[in-house]
């Protein structure tokens, strides 16, 4: 019979295991602890949206919608997408489950997101995201608690040194039509020296064209006018207000006046955190204010500000965290001690200790098993000259004998499981 050949792993996905997971689980473990001291509701939206959800938020000129969402039709014949993003499925809920009514809505998740790029390192077609948003919500004072959140999420992760705040305002609707116009007339003056995607993005969203990493375009977008001179007082005064707020809660950023966001729905605050530990894809954490977005899902309009994170760009700035095993690991030595370890490994779990137990194999092997578990506390169980016996072993701690076991604190659960069996 010829050998059945196993599929590989599709290009752009990841197995996470060992040391990349235990990185992975201190992000998202950290962004759930710090979330919950800024108020922010856990909710979870569907993998998959209508295609309209995110062609008509995000933008048909951008890359994301273009070149890279999987889309794909079902059975009954309707247009669905792999969310690439999480900003615009949460407008959608917002308006269809009557989210509106707990506005000003903070809400904040994390999963995965599916876009057809180019794999390369901290990049992938399946990647996971944290998210966080603030709905109905106008005033800058919003926008300065998402960039307090984020900040603090990188400083306790212990990866803020390197990374700096960069911070633009794309102004109100006034200033971004005046800004266009600007845009336009020279970009057109330069038309035949820009590329191609750049010509594209020239007729339906010039702003794109600040973004381009394209070299031919470099030199013509680094001297297109500047947003500064299209800003009304209004954009003006709320640009100022994020900065002074920013300034008051410790928060440390720098001004980008070429920054932009790839996505169409973006007004006012634009932010991005980037580093240069990471080579090319320096941004660990970017987002801005989408006052426009609710709105071109045929709601009212509504205010909005949020950011998103690569939870693999994050772990990959982190130092290996330590590894840790369980609690307690029981090694029954004798077949006739399994009974009372398994009944041990009951009693110690349900009193919230985490155990594993050892109890196949030569002894042994079921030690050298438990030590490379790395469990804090070992405890054997034997055959005593009486019957059973059990002894307990800290490994950090050296070797206790039964009668010290009254020594061990009565909080501990380890202390009362085994004084029941006294």
């Amino acid at each position: 019979m010829a050998r059945i050949q196993t599929p590989n792993r599709v290009r752009g996905t990841q197995d996470i295991f060992g040391s990349d997971q235990r990185r992975f689980a201190q992000v998202l473990d950290t962004f759930d602890r710090v979330r919950k001291l800024y108020c922010f509701q856990r909710v979870e939206i569907p993998m998959f949206e209508a295609t309209e959800v995110f062609a008509r938020s995000i933008g048909e000129t951008t890359d994301v919608v273009s070149k890279e969402m999987y889309t794909f039709p079902d059975r009954g014949g309707d247009s669905l997408t792999l969310r690439p993003e999480f900003t615009a499925g949460i407008a959608r809920a917002y308006l269809t489950e009557g989210w509106q009514q707990f506005a000003p809505l903070k809400v904040a998740t994390s999963g995965a997101v599916f876009r057809y790029e180019r794999p390369q390192k901290g990049r992938y077609r399946q990647f996971h995201q944290i998210d966080a948003e603030i709905l109905g919500a106008p005033e800058p004072a919003a926008d300065v608690e998402l960039l307090t959140l984020a900040d603090q999420l990188l400083h306790e992760l212990g990866i803020a040194d390197g990374v700096t705040l960069q911070l633009n305002t794309l102004g109100d609707a006034e200033t971004r039509d005046a800004w266009r116009a600007a845009l336009v007339a020279h970009f057109e003056a330069h038309r035949g020296d820009l590329s191609e995607d750049s010509l594209t993005r020239l007729d339906k969203n010039p702003m794109r064209i600040l973004d381009s990493k394209d070299p031919r375009d470099r030199p013509i977008a680094d001297a297109a006018p500047g947003i500064d001179d299209f800003l009304t007082e209004e954009a003006r005064a709320f640009f100022d207000a994020v900065t002074a707020g920013l300034d008051a809660a410790g928060v440390k950023w720098t001004r980008n006046d070429r920054l932009v966001r790839g996505l169409d729905y973006y007004r006012h605050t634009a932010f991005e955190f980037v580093t240069d530990r990471l080579g090319a894809q320096g941004t660990v954490l970017a987002g801005g204010r989408y006052d426009g977005l609710v709105e071109s899902l045929g709601g009212p309009a509504t205010a909005g500000v949020g950011w998103a994170a690569g939870v693999e760009r994050l772990a990959m700035l982190l130092e290996e965290p330590e590894r840790t095993g369980p609690d307690l690991a029981i090694v029954a030595e004798h077949p006739e001690t399994e009974h009372t370890a398994s009944r041990l490994l009951a009693l110690f779990r349900r009193q919230g200790v985490s155990a594993e137990l050892f109890a196949s194999g030569s002894v042994k092997k079921r030690y050298d098993r438990a030590l490379k578990q790395f469990p804090q506390t070992v405890l054997t169980l034997g055959m005593g000259g009486q019957g059973m016996g059990h002894s307990i072993k800290w490994l950090r701690e050296g070797t206790l004998k039964q009668g010290q076991i009254e020594a061990l604190t009565n909080s501990s659960p380890i202390a009362l499981v085994l004084r029941g069996l006294q």
